[in-house]
């Protein structure tokens, strides 16, 4: 099975054809220094990039799976997103499912208990989060560099 997508969505991963198989036994831990999120005003959209207010590293949900196409075998992985918490909110209604401590050890053992897995799939507390507005390169997948996380000089 392909895992199409970036993301998937936490409250229905373990029941969903597509991401089912990997929920019960490839879950995985995609270290990530922070996300974007953008937030419309009108026809234009700011991007923020959110990150954790202390650690540089966090640890998102991830489920992976490995699938064939022509040129060979392919391993893709998707990322779990849970609702918003207090502080993400204000941007946007998602966030990325951020695992820490006993909570990211419990999603990559082994076992399918889903009830279990279920409870680690909720919104991290905001009091650990920090966020701000960007530049639009973001945007721009050629644009890979320190400037894409550079408070935004102006909004919209």
């Amino acid at each position: 099975k392909k895992l199409a997508q970036i993301n998937a969505r936490a409250d229905s991963a373990s029941e969903k054809p597509m991401f089912r198989s990997a929920f019960k036994k490839r879950r995985c831990l995609v270290l990530a220094d922070g996300w974007y999120k953008w937030k419309a005003n009108g026809k234009q959209k700011q991007p923020f990039f959110f990150r954790m207010k202390e650690e540089v590293t966090m640890l998102f949900a991830g489920l992976w799976e490995t699938w064939d196409d022509e040129e060979g075998p392919v391993e893709t992985c998707a990322i779990l997103t849970t609702d918003a918490n207090d502080l993400t909110k204000e941007v946007h209604n998602r966030m990325p499912v951020i695992l820490a401590g006993e909570d990211a050890l419990a999603w990559i053992e082994p076992g399918d208990d889903k009830e279990h897995l279920n409870a680690l799939l909720r919104p991290f507390s905001p009091d650990k989060l920090a966020y701000h507005a960007v530049d639009t390169l973001v945007g721009n997948v050629r644009n890979n560099s320190p400037d894409c996380i550079k408070p935004a000089t102006s909004l919209f």
